[in-house]
C-alpha cells in the first residue's frame, strides 16, 4: 500500500513542495512514480519521513539529518531514543496542563490556590537534593537566586540554547563520529562555556574541582535516565560523558 504526495503532505502536515525538496536533495525518495509524475509513499518511505520530522523538532538542520540517516541504520533504535525523550516531555507537559487548567478553575472561582499545583511541570527545583548533596548549599542557593533573577526573556534563551545543545550532542552522537572527534570536542567546549554560565557551580567559582565536577556530570547523564533523555537516551548520553570526559582530562 502506498500514498500519493498530497496525501502525505496532509496527513503529516507538510506542503507537496517540501516533500519534493527532499526527493531532490535525496533525503527522502518517493517508493514509486506514477505515469502521471506523481510521487507515492509506502511505509518504509513514511518512517524515514517520521524520522526526518523528529529531527526537525529538535532543530537539526536538512544537511545534519542526512548525516544521521545515512549512519544510524537502525530505525528502531533511534526511534527508539526519539520515543523515551518523547515520553519525558510528555509528562512534563501534562503536568504543565494540568496546573494550568487548575489555575483557571481557581480564577473562575471553582477551586483554590495551590502553590505545590500551580507550578507543577514548571520545577527548576527538582534537583535540589542532588545539587546540595552533591556540591553544597550555597552552590544551589546561588544558582536558584541567579535563576529566579532572570526575565521572561533571559529564560527563554537560555532553556533554548539548552535545546539546541542537547539537539547537537543527538545529532553527533547519532552520526557516529568519536567522543574525542574535534565536532565532539567543540561540543564539550561549548557544554563546559554553558556550565561555567551558572554561579554557584564548581564552573564559576575559584578554586572549585572543576574537573571532577565536569566528569561527574557525565557520569550522572548516564545513570539518570531523566537526564539521559536530554541526550536521546543511554547511548546518547554516554557519548556525552566520554566526550565531557576526554575534553577535561585534556583541558581541565
Amino acid at each position: 500500500m502506498d500514498w500519493s504526495i498530497q496525501e502525505i503532505a496532509k496527513i503529516a502536515g507538510t506542503t507537496s513542495r517540501t516533500l519534493r525538496h527532499y526527493d531532490d536533495i535525496g533525503l527522502l525518495k518517493p517508493s514509486r512514480t506514477g505515469h502521471n509524475g506523481y510521487r507515492y509513499y509506502d511505509g518504509p518511505a513514511l518512517v524515514q519521513l517520521q524520522r526526518i520530522l523528529l529531527l526537525r523538532e529538535l532543530g537539526l538542520g536538512l544537511p545534519a539529518i542526512a548525516e544521521v540517516l545515512n549512519r544510524e541504520t537502525d530505525t528502531v533504535k533511534a526511534l527508539s531514543g526519539h520515543l523515551e525523550w518523547l515520553a519525558s516531555e510528555q509528562d512534563r507537559l501534562s503536568r504543565q496542563v494540568a496546573s494550568v487548567r487548575q489555575t483557571i478553575d481557581t480564577l473562575k472561582g471553582d477551586g483554590k490556590y495551590m502553590a505545590q499545583d500551580m507550578f507543577d511541570g514548571f520545577d527548576h527545583t527538582q534537583y535540589k537534593d542532588e545539587v546540595e548533596e552533591r556540591w553544597g548549599k550555597d552552590a544551589y542557593a546561588a544558582s536558584d537566586s541567579w535563576w529566579r533573577g532572570m526575565s521572561t526573556d533571559e529564560k527563554q534563551q537560555w532553556k533554548d540554547r539548552l535545546q539546541k545543545l542537547g539537539a547537537d550532542w543527538i545529532a553527533a552522537a547519532e552520526s557516529g563520529v568519536s567522543p574525542e572527534s574535534a565536532g565532539a570536542q567543540d561540543l564539550a567546549r561549548r557544554h563546559f562555556e554553558w556550565l561555567r554560565g551558572i554561579p554557584g557551580t564548581p564552573t564559576a567559582v575559584p578554586g572549585g574541582d572543576v574537573k571532577g565536577y565536569v566528569t561527574g556530570l557525565g557520569e550522572m547523564y548516564v545513570a539518570d535516565p531523566r537526564f539521559a533523555a536530554n541526550y536521546g537516551g543511554e547511548t546518547g548520553a554516554s557519548f556525552v560523558r566520554d566526550a565531557l570526559r576526554f575534553y577535561a582530562e585534556k583541558n581541565l
